[in-house]
């Protein structure tokens, strides 16, 4: 079992292609976990996207993309080590701040894709 262990959910109003488009940026990785270096382990498109972990940590990375009513729910999945010593006498902080990150990247995704979207107005795409 990985020390570093975060799950998470966020619905987003649009369908798995779109979410998948954003997801599948290698620019959007490095700006929203610039400190991680990932490598797509598995790509499975409109459902979501796995990735194998270095850098400032080790691990799997994931999120799973399952429809629901008129979207999806983002699963955000972190199984990791951390690298350095330091970051492993100071867990608490280092996994707060990774739940953050992924949080952040959930808003930024429903932010950008419910943009002007009226609430109870099925998505466009």
């Amino acid at each position: 079992m990985s020390s570093i262990q975060v799950a998470d959910q966020t619905f987003v109003a649009a369908s798995g292609a779109t979410v998948a488009e954003i997801l599948g940026g290698p620019t959007n990785w490095r700006r929203w976990w610039p400190d991680l270096s990932l490598q797509v382990g598995e790509d499975r498109g409109e459902k979501g996207i796995r990735w194998i972990v270095s850098g400032a940590l080790e691990g799997t990375m994931e999120v799973w993309l399952q429809d629901m009513l008129d979207g999806v729910i983002l699963h955000y999945f972190l199984h990791a080590e951390p690298r350095d010593a330091v970051a492993g006498k100071r867990l608490a902080s280092v996994i707060r701040a990774r739940r953050v990150a992924g949080k952040e990247m959930a808003f930024e995704i429903k932010a950008r894709l419910e943009a002007g979207r009226p609430a109870g107005v099925a998505p466009a795409c």
